[in-house]
C-alpha cells in the first residue's frame, strides 16, 4: 500500500503542476466554468422562489432547498475539490481531505433526501389529490426540508469525527464509506424508485381516465396536466441525478478491493456526479413557463423597477 501512495503522489504531482502542464490548466478553467454555471443557475432558482409569492407553494420549497444544496456544492466542494481532487484526497488523511469529504457527504446526503422529499410530495399530489393540500401544507415542506439538512449534518459530522479516531484507514475508513453508500444512496434510492413506480402507475391510470371521461370540465384537466406535468419534470430531475451518482456511489462500495484502476476513477466519477448540481435549473427553465418568466425577469433587472412580487408568472 506504501508503495502505491509513492506512485499516486508521483502521479499527482506530475498532474497537478499547472505552471507546467497546460491540460491542468484547461482542466481548471472546465471546472472553474462549472462552478460559476452551477451558481448563478441555482441562485435564479433561489431568488425566483424566494421574491415571487405565485412559486410559494410545498413542491418549490422543497425545490428550494435542493438548489440550496447544489449552489453549496458550488460554493465551497467546486473549490475544495479543485484544490485537494489531485492530491491524493481519496486514499490519505489530514484535515482538509477530510474537510472536503465532509462538506461532500453532508451536501449529497442533503440533495438525495430532499429528492426523497420531493418523491414524497408527489405521491400525495398525483396518488392522492383529494388530501394533498391537508397532507403537505408549506410548513410540512418547510420540516422536510429541514429534517433532511438535520440528518444529513449529521452524516457529515460522523465522517468528520471518524478522522480523529487513532486507527488504520485500512478498517474504519473503508467501514465509514460502505456505510455511507448504504445510507447515503442506496436506501434512498430504493424508496425514490418505489415512491415513482407508485406514482407512475397511477398517472398512466389517471391519464387514460381523463381521456376517456368527455364531460370533465376544463378547470380539472388544467390542474390535472399541471400535476403530471410536475410529476414528469420531477422524475426527469431524479433519474438524472441518480445516473450522475451511480459511478461515484459504487465505487466507494468497491473500495475495500484496493484497486488501481478504482483510485485513478474516483475523482473523475467525483466530478462527473458534482456536474449534476448545475443542470436542474436548466431543466426546470425548460419544463416550467412559470420559471423561464421569473428568470427572465431577475436576469433583466424587473425586479430592480418595482414591486413584482405579486405577478403571475403563467
Amino acid at each position: 500500500m506504501e508503495s502505491f501512495n509513492v506512485t499516486v503522489n508521483t502521479m499527482s504531482f506530475l498532474l497537478c503542476d499547472s505552471q507546467k502542464n497546460k491540460l491542468c490548466v484547461l482542466l481548471y478553467v472546465v471546472l472553474i466554468s462549472l462552478m460559476l454555471i452551477t451558481i448563478c443557475g441555482n441562485l435564479l432558482v433561489i431568488i425566483s422562489i424566494i421574491y415571487f409569492r405565485y412559486l410559494h407553494t410545498p413542491t418549490n420549497y422543497l425545490i428550494l432547498s435542493l438548489a440550496v444544496a447544489d449552489l453549496l456544492i458550488g460554493v465551497l466542494i467546486f473549490p475544495l475539490s479543485m484544490t485537494f481532487s489531485l492530491k491524493s484526497c481519496v486514499y490519505m488523511k489530514n484535515f482538509f481531505c477530510n474537510l472536503r469529504n465532509t462538506f461532500d457527504i453532508t451536501i449529497s446526503v442533503s440533495s438525495l433526501l430532499n429528492l426523497c422529499c420531493i418523491s414524497v410530495d408527489r405521491y400525495y399530489a398525483v396518488c392522492h389529490p383529494l388530501i394533498y393540500k391537508t397532507k403537505i401544507t408549506d410548513c410540512v415542506a418547510m420540516k422536510m426540508g429541514l429534517g433532511s439538512w438535520a440528518i444529513a449534518i449529521l452524516s457529515g459530522t460522523f465522517v468528520f469525527l471518524m478522522f480523529f479516531i487513532p486507527d488504520e484507514c485500512d478498517t474504519s475508513c473503508t467501514f465509514t464509506l460502505v456505510v455511507a453508500s448504504m445510507v447515503g444512496y442506496y436506501i434512498p434510492t430504493i424508496v425514490l424508485l418505489s415512491m415513482y413506480s407508485k406514482i407512475l402507475v397511477v398517472a398512466l391510470r389517471q391519464a387514460r381516465s381523463i381521456h376517456n371521461t368527455t364531460c370533465q370540465n376544463t378547470k380539472s384537466k388544467a390542474v390535472s396536466n399541471k400535476e403530471r406535468k410536475a410529476t414528469k419534470t420531477m422524475t426527469i430531475i431524479i433519474g438524472i441525478f441518480l445516473i450522475f451518482w451511480v459511478p461515484v456511489f459504487l465505487s466507494y462500495s468497491f473500495y475495500p478491493l484496493d484497486s488501481f484502476i478504482l483510485y485513478v476513477l474516483l475523482e473523475p466519477f467525483n466530478w462527473f456526479s458534482l456536474s449534476n448540481s448545475m443542470l436542474n435549473p436548466f431543466i426546470y427553465a425548460f419544463f416550467y413557463t412559470w420559471f423561464r418568466r421569473a428568470f427572465k425577469m431577475i436576469i433583466s433587472g424587473k425586479i430592480f423597477q418595482g414591486d413584482v412580487t405579486n405577478i403571475k408568472l403563467h
